[in-house]
């Protein structure tokens, strides 16, 4: 990791009292510093919705009001407003309020093509993460950072926190052969990088022949989670609605290789998974006698509005998070995956390529197909991540 990729601007700037404490976004530094980094230079922002600073604003409109020459706008996934529901196509469009072009970088290209980046100087990335590596955010990170390299305009990225922690990494390394849109860094389904970490890891990777400049967040340790920043809270996607689902997500998100609902159309999605023809009493039943550690299960009935199981009521099991730190989210979706194997053999299925992509490896989809105990996956996961993590000390801002 090169020293000059990292920017840190608020050296020797005074900072409210109220802000002494709180964290700031890389939004919020460049915001200190008067987006001086930006001037005189022509600027595509890549951004939806979560980009916001301490008092809510957007970064699109800070920017604009600085007199930033902000030429276009991209958005990922789930659209600029961050309305869109998964998997929908995103269509170009205007903003109404600074005038600039939106692109979408979710529809037919993923990527910013050659016309959209001709005439810009940089740019920019201000996204929340969630954290979970099957998460597009990141991924769309990638595709322009690679795109930014062929053009040869520079990168910047306006760092956020992880908001399931930048301490945990769980499950195994995307194995090589396995790359998709939700599996394409070599990394674990929980991470642990930040935003700015990942440009670093990837560019490295790659050996991008790209100028990345990484504005760093202030007072973010890696074991807080979102709610401790005091920064504003807003949903990164429509279903990701509070602190606890982020921190479930790298693993229950797992349940959609399956024929689960994961809680798409509840209140509760991704706290909660069941199907009509899950026990869940006895499902979490098995999973609390497990003693899995920071988490206790409770079997709650839910009727789906839309999504897997619409209108039908599935039989599932509430996920309650009692200790942040100690929760392992992909532990339970493994042992939940063999339980119900063996509890509901003919009704319990997965898509062995899409399960592949989501934990990063085979094997969980062979561990049940010839009914090995999810224990030895749990421990093989557990080296993978270990070996991981220490690993990514190279690349680790904070």
């Amino acid at each position: 990791m090169r020293a000059s990729a990292v920017l840190t601007l608020l050296a020797g700037l005074a900072l409210p009292a109220s802000c002494a404490t709180m964290t700031l976004s890389g939004l919020d530094v460049l915001e200190q510093d008067g987006f001086k980094a930006l001037r005189n230079r022509r600027v595509g922002l890549i951004t939806n919705h979560t980009a916001i600073n301490l008092q809510g604003r957007h970064a699109a409109d800070l920017l604009h009001g600085a007199g930033v020459d902000l030429a276009a706008i991209f958005a990922p996934e789930h659209g600029f407003r961050g309305t869109e529901d998964h998997g929908a196509h995103i269509a170009h469009s205007s903003d109404a309020v600074t005038g600039a072009p939106i692109y979408s970088l979710y529809g037919r290209n993923m990527r910013p093509s050659p016309e959209q980046l001709a005439g810009l100087d940089i740019l920019v990335f201000d996204i929340q993460d969630v954290g979970a590596r099957f998460y597009t955010y990141l991924t769309t990170m990638g595709y322009a950072m690679e795109e930014a390299a062929k053009a040869g305009i520079s990168f910047m990225v306006l760092d956020r926190p992880n908001p399931a922690g930048g301490h945990i990494v769980e499950g195994p390394v995307l194995e090589e052969g396995v790359r998709a849109f939700t599996a394409y860094f070599p990394v674990p389904p929980r991470h642990g990088f930040t935003a700015g970490e990942m440009a670093l890891f990837h560019r490295d990777g790659l050996r991008l022949a790209l100028d990345l400049v990484v504005v760093r967040m202030e007072n973010w340790r890696r074991e807080m989670f979102f709610d401790e920043t005091g920064l504003v809270w807003t949903n990164p996607s429509p279903n990701i609605r509070t602190v606890e689902a982020e921190i479930l997500y790298p693993g229950i998100g797992c349940f959609e290789s399956t024929n689960l609902s994961v809680g798409r159309g509840t209140a509760s999605p991704f706290t909660w998974f069941g199907a009509p023809w899950l026990d869940g009493d006895k499902l979490a039943a098995e999973l609390n006698d497990i003693g899995l550690p920071g988490a206790s299960f409770t079997a709650v009935k839910k009727t789906p509005s839309s999504d897997v199981y619409a209108g039908k009521e599935c039989g599932g099991v509430e996920v309650e998070i009692t200790d942040r730190h100690a929760l392992r989210s992909l532990d339970i979706f493994v042992h939940a995956c063999a339980l119900m194997k063996k509890a509901h053999p003919r009704d319990f299925s997965y898509r062995p390529a899409e399960l592949r992509k989501m934990t990063g490896s085979g094997l969980l989809g062979e561990a049940l197909q010839k009914g090995r105990p999810a224990g030895a996956v749990i421990k093989k996961y557990a080296r993978e991540s270990a070996a991981f993590q220490k690993n990514r000390a190279k690349w680790l801002l904070y």
